[in-house]
């Protein structure tokens, strides 16, 4: 029975090793550990699933959860969208750097585990919203509706507006007139708000932020007559977002976003390899850390400080598994955007709630 029980345990740690949290709850059960530890670790692998996953419509039920310990539910209380338009804790919609946190551990994760579906998915959600992360510093929000409307809606703004010099495409200005009454809805239209123009919205912002300037490389769906949305900033806050927002529409437009496209869910064909993604993202790399005449160019100087020449190739001691990508993610939002602990947190719980001896704990992998 001892070494029954053992075994047992032994499977536990292969899938933590592995970050199987489903595995986990599925097997917690055989365990010969007291209800209570049972129930702890379910609680626990249950939510690092759904975290995994990205699942964000569970992200508050995560959050409520009182068996799970407050470094787990911290994070991920910033990292959640509100439920109802007015609810007091705004979490992404205050702040995206607690999600692209998440969002980088998970990458690690489903590319140590070799799941390039999962992989390419993330990789299209960090360009998602990259222009609500540029705009943050400057708006003091991450487009949160409750704000932006203050900030757009002002004297001589276009935003919104069928006005022929506005360079919004119809897409970009349904969202625009959305957000001033997002807030007004009832619980059901303020999710498909978040479901359907959130990221619209960040690509109003992104044209907003995108004009043609000497020096840069050239953009498709620029505004060329700005309006008060634009012009009201300072020419060096303008100068500085310019350059970040242009940086998060040219991944946006790189080769390793495009696999998006050809890694269908649920088909059989076209679903690339590690290894055609680590040359789409070196080939990507190469492209967005060129210098750019004018030297505004935002990753150039991340990656020069932190020792990265473009095209970077190759995983070096003590860097990501796509090398480069928190470089990138940090210069888009100005600050430095590290990869999260969330996941790591909740296996270590869960071996620690299983009394795993000392030596197993020393072998946990980083």
């Amino acid at each position: 029975m001892e070494n029954s029980a053992q075994r047992a345990l032994g499977v536990v740690r292969a899938l933590l090793s592995d970050y199987r949290f489903g595995g986990v709850a599925s097997v917690v059960h055989v365990l010969d550990v007291p209800a209570a530890v049972c129930g702890r670790v379910e609680a626990l692998a249950l939510a690092g699933e759904r975290l995994l996953d990205l699942d964000a419509e569970d992200f508050d039920l995560i959050a409520a959860d009182r068996a799970l310990p407050e470094e787990v539910v911290a994070p991920v209380r910033a990292a959640q969208f509100p439920r109802a338009p007015n609810d007091a804790d705004r979490g992404s919609l205050s702040s995206l750097g607690p999600l692209y946190s998440l969002m980088l551990e998970a990458m690690d994760i489903r590319w140590r585990r070799r799941e390039p579906v999962h992989v390419v998915v993330l990789l299209h959600l960090i360009a998602e919203y990259f222009p609500l992360l540029a705009w943050e510093g400057v708006l003091g929000h991450a487009g949160d509706p409750r704000e932006l409307t203050r900030f757009v809606q002002i004297e001589d703004s276009r935003w919104g507006r069928r006005d022929p010099a506005c360079g919004h495409n119809s897409a970009q200005r349904s969202a625009a007139q959305r957000i001033g009454t997002a807030m007004r809805g009832d619980a059901d239209s303020w999710e498909a708000y978040l479901d359907r123009f959130h990221s619209r919205t960040a690509d109003a912002l992104a044209r907003c932020a995108s004009h043609p300037v000497e020096g840069r490389p050239p953009l498709e769906g620029v505004c060329r007559q700005p309006c008060t949305v634009w012009t009201q900033l300072p020419q060096d806050v303008r100068r500085d977002l310019g350059a970040r927002v242009q940086l998060a529409r040219m991944y946006a437009e790189s080769p390793v976003v495009a696999l998006r496209h050809h890694a269908p869910v649920g088909h059989f064909f076209g679903v690339p390899s590690p290894g055609e993604i680590t040359q789409a993202w070196q080939r990507s790399w190469a492209r967005l850390a060129r210098p750019w005449r004018d030297g505004a160019n935002p990753l150039k100087t991340a990656a020069d400080a932190d020792g990265l020449d473009p095209p970077y190739a190759g995983t070096a001691p003590g860097v990501e598994v796509l090398p480069g990508l928190r470089e990138l993610v940090s210069a888009v939002a100005g600050r430095p955007i590290e990869t999260g602990s969330v996941l790591r947190t909740i296996r270590d719980s869960i071996l620690d709630a299983l009394a795993f001896p000392p030596h197993a704990k020393e072998a946990r992998t980083p």
